[in-house]
């Protein structure tokens, strides 16, 4: 399958910014199921970019910009190939050994409820144990489409009636963690789950590890495993970690955010 991807990030600000430091981790590495044929990374103002590698293994680029600053405009857009991989990852670069991803992070502590509701998947076969998980968070919840809200823990998700895709990677990577099972939160693109009026998001899903499998995806958001209409960018032991962008600013004021993406697949 082949996905273009075409993703703005907009910052305005009420006040001119002395200065701007940002992490992005916008740019997608290859794997044996995921091919980048082409991608760009544009920013709209004069700007110093450093690229680089996380401690994940994701490719990061660090943004630097000398104000005043008014907005800014962070943009990607390129082309993906992605080969069926029945969510098995193959080949993508893991510097970190599995038991890293049995870690709990502020975002990702468990509580006596998602506990229980992990320890109520009965499945003795460690695969279908991790399929029954991820269709369980899916029917709990339904699906906000609304913006995802920022550095909501899975304890908060877990309690209410709606979650977002986001919430809903979380809660699972939590509760698979319960059951010893090593997981990760995973950030990138896909049509497979939308918001707002039918507009695709940045998304996220999760990762389980499996002896003797590896690496396999799970989206809650869908129920279903990821599959090749999914674009793999960064892994991380939480949302934040694995953030499209994240950094800070100097200056007075607010700051106003809008996103704009659009997903697009076709055969290759």
């Amino acid at each position: 399958m082949r996905l273009s991807v075409d993703h703005r990030t907009t910052y305005r600000f009420s006040s001119p910014q002395a200065r701007l430091t940002q992490l992005l981790r916008l740019i997608p590495d290859g794997t044996y199921d995921q091919s980048v044929a082409s991608w760009n990374l544009h920013v709209d103002c004069d700007a110093r970019l450093r690229h680089g590698r996380d401690g994940f293994g994701n490719r990061t680029t660090m943004l630097y910009v000398e104000g005043p600053i008014e907005s800014i405009e962070i943009a990607v857009s390129g082309e993906v190939l992605t080969n069926p991989s029945n969510g098995v990852v193959h080949g993508a670069h893991e510097p970190l050994p599995p038991a890293v991803f049995l870690r709990t992070t502020p975002l990702t502590t468990p509580d006596a409820e998602i506990v229980a509701f992990a320890r109520a998947i009965r499945e003795p076969d460690p695969v279908a144990r991790l399929h029954a998980l991820n269709l369980a968070v899916h029917r709990r919840f339904a699906l906000d489409r609304g913006r995802a809200v920022a550095g909501r823990s899975a304890i908060a998700a877990f309690s209410q009636g709606e979650a977002s895709a986001r919430d809903m990677a979380q809660v699972f990577i939590t509760a698979a963690r319960t059951l010893d099972v090593p997981a990760s939160y995973v950030s990138g693109y896909s049509p497979a789950c939308v918001v707002g009026a039918g507009r695709p998001a940045p998304h996220g899903w999760a990762e389980a590890h499996v002896a003797g499998l590896g690496w396999v995806a799970f989206d809650p958001c869908t129920g279903l495993s990821a599959d090749e209409a999914y674009a793999r960018v960064a892994v991380a032991l939480d949302s934040a970690g694995a953030a499209p962008v994240a950094g800070s600013r100097l200056g007075e004021g607010e700051e106003m955010l809008d996103v704009d993406l659009h997903v697009d697949r076709s055969g290759q």
